[in-house]
Formats: C-alpha cells, sequence, structure tokens
C-alpha cells in the first residue's frame, strides 16, 4: 500500500474491468485541484536535469499528466495511441497481453533523431505497453530520459520489463 498523501485520492474499484481486478482510479485526484496541482509538482521533482525535448503521452490516461509535464517542460506533447486513432502516418509496435496482443501507434514524424523524450501514463502494471512505447520512440531515433509513472503495481512486475531506462513512480501498490 502507497504512503503518501496523494493516495487518498486514489480510489479502489472492485471488479473492475473485470471479476478479481481492483482497479485504481485516478478519478478523484483528477477532480481535485490542488491534488493535481501536486501530483505534477511530484512528477517534476522526480525527472533528471537532463533536457527533455518531446512528452510522449500513452493513450489514454497518459494523456493527462503527460500534457501538463509537456507544457511545464516546455517541450513538445506526443500521442501514442490505440491502431486507427491518430490522423497521419503511423509506425506500430505489437506487443503481448496476458493472452493475446495489442498494438501502439506514434505518427512517423513524431520523433526527431535525437530528440530526448519523457515517456508518461497514470499506472505502471506488467510492463508491455511502456515497453513497446519505449521500442515506437526508439524506431524513430529518440532517446529515452525517463518513465513516469503515477501509480505501479509492484506485485506486476512491469519495472523488470524496463530495466534498461530510469522509472519514477510517485504512488507504489
Amino acid at each position: 500500500m502507497a504512503n503518501h498523501s496523494l493516495d487518498n485520492f486514489i480510489r479502489d474499484v472492485p471488479d473492475f474491468p473485470e471479476k478479481g481486478i481492483v482497479f485504481k482510479d485516478i478519478t478523484p485526484l483528477l477532480k481535485n485541484a490542488q491534488a493535481m496541482q501536486r501530483a505534477s509538482e511530484e512528477l517534476l521533482n522526480l525527472l533528471p536535469a537532463t533536457p527533455i525535448h518531446k512528452v510522449a503521452g500513452i493513450e489514454s490516461r497518459g494523456f493527462i499528466f503527460g500534457s501538463l509535464l509537456a507544457q511545464r517542460l516546455g517541450a513538445g506533447f506526443i500521442p501514442i495511441r490505440k491502431p486507427g486513432k491518430l490522423p497521419a502516418q503511423t509506425i506500430s509496435e505489437s506487443y503481448a497481453l496476458e493472452y493475446g496482443t495489442d498494438v501502439l501507434e506514434i505518427h512517423q514524424d513524431a520523433i526527431q533523431p535525437g530528440d530526448q523524450v519523457l515517456i508518461h501514463d497514470d499506472l505502471l502494471a506488467t510492463g508491455g505497453t511502456a515497453a513497446a512505447s519505449c521500442k515506437l520512440i526508439e524506431k524513430l531515433g529518440g532517446t529515452i530520459v525517463q518513465l513516469s509513472f503515477l501509480v505501479e503495481l509492484s506485485f506486476l512486475k512491469g519495472r523488470e520489463k524496463l530495466t534498461s531506462y530510469s522509472v519514477s513512480t510517485l504512488l507504489h501498490y
């Protein structure tokens, strides 16, 4: 269990999206201006001094803090999305799920070679989505400065798929 005052703004929703899952809901944090401001500040404080050119947010909750972080850093924002959601030419990366696979896409022109990139998502669980996002950024010539998460479900060991990257998380469960 997290030992952090922001933990009071994370709601457990049992049996969502399916039976046996306890969903960590960040919407109570999002609707509280002070908690959202504090979370943004704390996420910024976890970043290294390395310049960041782009922040890549993973669909869809990663867009919320990802765009806030990009604005505060004076960096561009890049959405990483499910297939068919981006209008221009994309590249894609498949990744394994517990049963089957999924795919993420990014615009071909989103990253320039040498761009320093922060990847942000609301939750680190098994690490598959984050690892696929790293591959997309690197295919385009970007360098991953850090992966940033609001919440980490440590018992799912997602960090183990990201050992070659710097990973920061505010809340650990």
